[in-house]
């Protein structure tokens, strides 16, 4: 025991690390040491000290010299001293990934595995376990069954945890050792009790049924081990995900409620509010379990609990403000992250006249937290401008006094979006936000930021009541900032010119002086701009300015088919659809910030999987995929085979993607695909299915020929599933010896609509008066009709969702949302591309009398095929 004393100098020098000045020759070479003979058990515990040191900071090992500490630090396992057998342990798992030759002390660990020092067996365990690949399980299965019903808890739990670990080497261990887990799972002690759990789930979580059968098994005797008791509590949570209401289930929840643990209380509390299909009614005990957390002494409860109603007050503030008064005295906690917590909860949850106190109270401290629960504040903050209009000024202004404070990207990213978002919804707001965000660049110190903000001068400002007053805060960004903060800065002073005139000799003049800009990139633009400003071409200068934004890998594959063609006519950039906007992800109470990560577009990743498919490729390689539908269900979810659809639009053909399932498991199908009947497509051909196994996903594609008629376009396909069955033996998935037979089953018709064939599509900067003005000048065709929607249709904005999604159009100006309550009319503005890049504009018009909506629909397009066929399929 004297390794654990430490010198007097030592604690005399006080804190500090003694390891950061360590270099890796030195310590290799210390590490010699452990060759000679005595070993000095305090010498060699501290160079291995300092070698798991090295590797936990990153430090890199090439494989000769992890190889040679390996083979040097083995010859310890001589010394019987307890600290430093520890640390060779550590060190064998350290260094089991990089040495050679590694399982060389594979017995020394059997050995001390299966002896009397229960000191030793159970790390001995997991360093073993870390060494072991797939052609060493059985080896030492029978010593690991033998730990795993040992009488240490200690044994038993590495034993459990390490044989979890080893079902990734060998996917079949969980299930081989399951009955000896079993045995473990009746064991007294608390953790052995819910590694077993773990262990049990991992063998049976590919089979519902069994997983089933052992929750139902558990929760009527209800384990005794808390942490089982959350595991438990989880399983039967991902259960209900998957089937109906299963009562048994609500109620073992129900239960947990009252359970005599805190932590399975929470868990049961913050499960039952998880479970999507609970109402108001039924989440009101877990509400009431975590109100009397709130009054708890111990601060984590506090912060489970505080947490716990922030999230719920998204969905159900209503049940929350019974908690308010418990929340209010959390305001003053002595910990800033409860108190956090337990504002925004208020914000969510209170009314608007507690708003300004509120925002006091948090401005005392909001400087002492940090930037995750910062972001918190700010989700909280945009949410109430949504829910109180009338307060965005004293909302603002505290967002723009964030904004002058320190912190990370993230935290000024929130920032900035929520002021983006309460402007877009709040024209009132729009002159105080703009100021706020040019006060904010002339500091910003995050380049990707400043040039988001600049963009939104760009388009926004020269919108304003006074577009000279940014002009100058957009020019400033020219003098001061980096190559890309300039170059955006220069297109915002394109917009200014472009949609107000009056500015456009002053912007000339300083788009002049941008051209002696060092970054070629930033003379480009301003040459360009320059150029077409003078040029004077009237309503087109904003396309010029700020064309579309195209999908970049649709453009590089239509660039490429066209250097391939002839190139006799002129390439068509009409073509190539536009980049689709990522939704925002909905706000999500997460205190963890990840970066995202760029990702294809969903148009371009069905792109690359038919790249891979040797028919599908040929036919896709000269084409662009216009869109894809949502997918659609073709048969029922508790069917024996389950059938969905996916439609992939292209000018001149529809590839029809099925998702096919096999839920039988005495069933392989092969040759699978579906035959599809229609009297105006003609089918090119298709692609099977060659193996169905039991629960195993697998594809088939039917491609179609579109009718030279648009109007028979829309149509409804017959679709029959077609393939060879054979039995197979249900354990193995292994078929019978006997040839299968041909069987066939009935799929739900599938329609193709109008709106599979339109993409809506609309460049944000244009005026959609002006080129409806300038399409009609240019003769293209436009018919009107007036139209009485259906009784299922009662409101204007039930009208405005229906016709969308009907026509498959973009709405215009965001005309599709800010209906004032008690309006009676709106004009809905649409625009998009048919097939084949075919222009397409729309303005409806709408009268609302009692629960009668009538409209007056307008379409204008190059085709009147196309324009007949709207009005038709809408009539």
């Amino acid at each position: 025991m004297n390794a654990f004393k430490r010198d007097k100098k030592e604690e005399e020098d006080g804190g500090g690390n003694p390891f950061q000045n360590l270099e890796k020759t030195t310590v290799l070479q210390e590490a010699r040491t452990f060759n000679d003979t005595p070993v000095n058990p305090r010498k060699c515990a501290h160079i291995l000290t300092k070698i798991l040191y090295l590797l936990n900071q990153s430090e890199q090992l090439s494989t000769m010299e992890a190889t040679e500490v390996f083979f040097a630090m083995t010859k310890l396992f001589q010394c019987r001293d307890i600290v430093l057998r520890r640390l060779v342990y550590l060190g064998i798992k350290e260094l089991s990934s990089l040495a050679e030759d590694v399982i060389i002390v594979t017995s020394c660990l059997t050995k001390d595995m299966t002896g009397k020092g229960d000191l030793y067996r159970a790390a001995a365990i997991r360093a073993l376990c870390t060494i072991t690949d797939g052609g060493m399980v059985a080896a030492i299965e029978r010593y690991m069954k033998q730990a795993i019903v040992d009488r240490s808890p200690a044994v038993s739990s590495a034993a459990l945890v390490s044989s979890l670990h080893l079902s990734r080497v060998s996917g079949d261990v969980a299930r081989r050792w399951a009955n000896e887990a079993q045995e473990a799972l009746n064991s007294s002690n608390v953790m052995v009790q819910y590694h077993a759990l773990g262990l049990l789930y991992q063998a049976r979580k590919t089979d519902k049924h069994a997983v089933i059968k052992l929750v139902s098994k558990l929760t009527r005797t209800s384990p005794k081990s808390p942490y089982a008791a959350c595991m438990l509590i989880r399983m039967a949570c991902k259960i209900l995900d998957e089937v109906d209401d299963d009562e048994e289930l609500l109620g073992f929840i129900s239960s947990c409620l009252r359970h005599k643990s805190e932590i399975v209380v929470y868990e049961a509390a913050h499960a039952w509010f998880n479970l999507g299909r609970v109402g108001t009614k039924e989440i009101t005990p877990a509400i009431s379990v975590l109100q009397l957390f709130c009054g708890s002494q111990r601060p984590a409860h506090r912060f489970a609990a505080v947490r716990t109603l922030n999230k719920v007050a998204m969905t159900h503030p209503g049940v929350v403000t019974a908690c308010n008064l418990d929340l209010e005295n959390l305001i003053t906690d002595s910990n800033r992250s409860i108190a956090t917590l337990a504002i925004t909860t208020l914000l969510k949850t209170g009314a608007e006249s507690s708003v300004d106190r509120l925002m006091k109270q948090i401005a005392t401290f909001v400087s002492e937290i940090s930037d995750e629960f910062k972001v918190v504040v700010v989700q909280a903050i945009r949410a109430l401008c949504q829910k109180f209009p009338r307060k965005h000024a004293v909302l603002m202004n505290f967002l723009s006094a964030m904004l002058r404070d320190e912190g990370g990207p993230e935290y000024k990213t929130a920032i900035a979006d929520t002021i983006i978002a309460v402007m877009e919804v709040n024209a009132e707001a729009k002159e105080a936000g703009l100021a706020h965000l040019c006060e904010f660049i002339e500091d910003c110190e995050h380049v990707s930021l400043a040039v988001r903000i600049l963009h939104l001068l760009g388009v926004e400002g020269s919108t304003s009541k006074q577009p000279s007053r940014y002009i100058r805060f957009i020019y400033n960004r020219v003098i001061l900032e980096t190559a890309s903060v300039r170059a955006a800065a220069v297109t915002a002073l394109g917009h200014f010119a472009a949609t107000c005139p009056p500015l456009l000799p002053n912007v000339l003049v300083l788009l002049s002086r941008c051209q002696l800009d060092s970054d070629d990139e930033v003379r480009d633009r301003a040459a360009y701009y320059c150029a077409v400003l003078q040029e004077q071409y009237g309503p087109t200068h904003l396309s010029l300015i700020q064309p579309p934004l195209l999908s970049i890998p649709s453009l590089e594959r239509a660039l490429r088919n066209y250097m391939q063609s002839t190139m006799e006519e002129p390439f068509d950039i009409s073509q190539v659809p536009p980049a689709q906007m990522i939704e925002e992800p909905p706000q999500i109470e997460v205190h963890a910030t990840v970066k995202p990560q760029p990702r294809l577009t969903r148009e371009e990743s069905f792109m690359e999987k038919f790249s891979q498919i040797p028919h599908l490729a040929v036919i896709t390689r000269d084409s662009l995929l216009l869109k894809s539908s949502p997918v659609f269900e073709l048969t029922e979810s508790e069917t024996e085979y389950n059938v969905k659809c996916i439609k992939h639009t292209f000018t001149d053909f529809l590839i029809l993607q099925f998702d096919c399932v096999n839920t039988l498991s005495d069933q392989l199908l092969e040759d699978v695909r579906v035959a599809v009947e229609s009297e105006s497509y003609t089918i090119l051909f298709e692609v099977p299915c060659p193996r169905l196994p039991y629960n195993e996903p697998g594809t088939t594609y039917t491609v179609l020929r579109y009718p030279a008629d648009v109007r028979a376009s829309v149509a409804t396909l017959a679709t029959t599933l077609k393939f060879m069955a054979r039995d197979c033996d249900p354990a193995t998935g292994i078929p019978d010896a006997d040839q299968g037979y041909n069987d066939e089953y009935m799929l739900e018709d599938l329609e193709v609509t109008l709106a599979d064939q339109i993409r809506g599509i609309w460049n944000r900067e244009l005026d959609f008066s002006a080129a409806w003005e300038a399409a009609a000048a240019k003769g293209l065709t436009n018919l009107e009709e007036t139209f009485a929607l259906g009784p299922s249709v009662t409101s204007l904005e039930g009208a405005i969702q229906s016709l969308m999604g009907f026509l498959g159009l973009e709405a215009v100006e965001r005309t599709n949302r800010g209906i004032k309550p008690g309006a009676t009319s709106h004009t809905l503005l649409l625009s998009g591309i048919f097939r084949g890049g075919k222009e397409i504009l729309a303005r409806a018009r709408l009268a609302l009398s009692g629960s009668q909506v009538t409209m007056h629909l307008s379409v204008l397009s190059q085709d009147p095929e196309i324009v007949d066929l709207i009005i038709s399929s809408v009539g």
